[in-house]
Order: C-alpha cells, then sequence, then structure tokens
C-alpha cells in the first residue's frame, strides 16, 4: 500500500514540476503586447491591432460552463458600461472552440467577445497555457493593454468574483498615473 502512495505522491510531484517548467512567462508590464487574430463567438476576426487607442482587457480563463468562469464572464458584462465609460474593451480568450463560446454567450447573456485559441497558440504567448499531461487549458491570467498596445499591468490567478471591479480600478489609477497632454 505504501508502494502504491509513495508512487501517486512522485507521480503528482512530476506532473506539477513538468507543467511549471513548461510553462512560458507572462509578458512583462510596458512591452508590446503580443498581437494575434483569432475567431469570436460571431465568427468574425478578432485581432488586438483593431483595439488600438482603446484599453483591452485580454483575459484567459480555463473553460466555458464552469463556476468561476461563469461568474467571472457575469461580471465582466455587468461593467460593460463602465468599460465603455473608460474607453475599454473586454476580450475573453479561452482553448474552447467557437461554438461552445457561441452556446455559453447565449445561455448568459454575454455580449463581449470570447475567442476561440484552439490551437493554444495565444494562451501560450501569453504565458497563459496550463498542461496537464494530454489536456491543455488557458490559465485564469489577464493582461491590461494600454491604448499603445503595451501591458501596462498582468495579473496571474485572479479572483473571479472580484476581477472586473479590480480591472476598473487598475484602469482609473493608470489613467491618473498619465500627465495631461
Amino acid at each position: 500500500m505504501w508502494i502504491i502512495v509513495m508512487a501517486a505522491v512522485a507521480l503528482a510531484g512530476l506532473l506539477v514540476a513538468w507543467r511549471v517548467t513548461s510553462a512560458k512567462a507572462l509578458p512583462a508590464s510596458g512591452s508590446a503586447a503580443p498581437d494575434f487574430s483569432l475567431t469570436s463567438q460571431e465568427g468574425s476576426q478578432v485581432s488586438l491591432k483593431d483595439y488600438r487607442g482603446k484599453w483591452v482587457v485580454l483575459y484567459f480563463y480555463p473553460k466555458d460552463f464552469t463556476t468561476g468562469c461563469t461568474i467571472e464572464a457575469h461580471n465582466f458584462q455587468r461593467d460593460q458600461a463602465e468599460y465603455a465609460r473608460r474607453n475599454a474593451v473586454v476580450l475573453g480568450v479561452s482553448v474552447d472552440s467557437e461554438e461552445s463560446h457561441k452556446n455559453f454567450c447565449a445561455k448568459e447573456g454575454l455580449n463581449f467577445k470570447l475567442l476561440a485559441d484552439t490551437q493554444h497558440q495565444v494562451s501560450k504567448q501569453y504565458g497563459s497555457l496550463m498542461n496537464f499531461g494530454v489536456v491543455q487549458i488557458s490559465s485564469r491570467n489577464t493582461f491590461l493593454i494600454d491604448p499603445q498596445g503595451k501591458i501596462a499591468r498582468a495579473f496571474s490567478s485572479v479572483n473571479p468574483a472580484r476581477h472586473s471591479a479590480e480591472m476598473l480600478s487598475a484602469i482609473d489609477e493608470l489613467e491618473k498615473a498619465v500627465p495631461a497632454q
């Protein structure tokens, strides 16, 4: 029995170590945000460059229809008017399909864009791809991208219930820090 327990613990340790060592670092604040083009739940191509001149809340999340992801999405939806008032957009990214995103948006009443990273490339570019052996999902990381296309802040392992309010506060704080021109 002890041998089985020890083998299971060792295997779990190896999987965690592999996941950690295979993860790419998050892009640094102040660096240019990696550009991308992904398909939204509406079937249209969405590129980061389309939002130059706006704040972009680029949030990565694990899976449509899960509890934490649904709470996070509902809060972003609730606050859409506040994002618009700040000249900001919210873009959600997961490795789920366009069809899954379409169904998630319809069921949950979401009208902001969810992007299908089915090839896992954008999640990987942003250091937000978790490997669990044969399964890969996006980790719960968010990047606040400034109107010039630079990463203003990176947030990792966020709390879905408080995250939208946290992002609105971060935009307000960063706006105050910019000298008037």
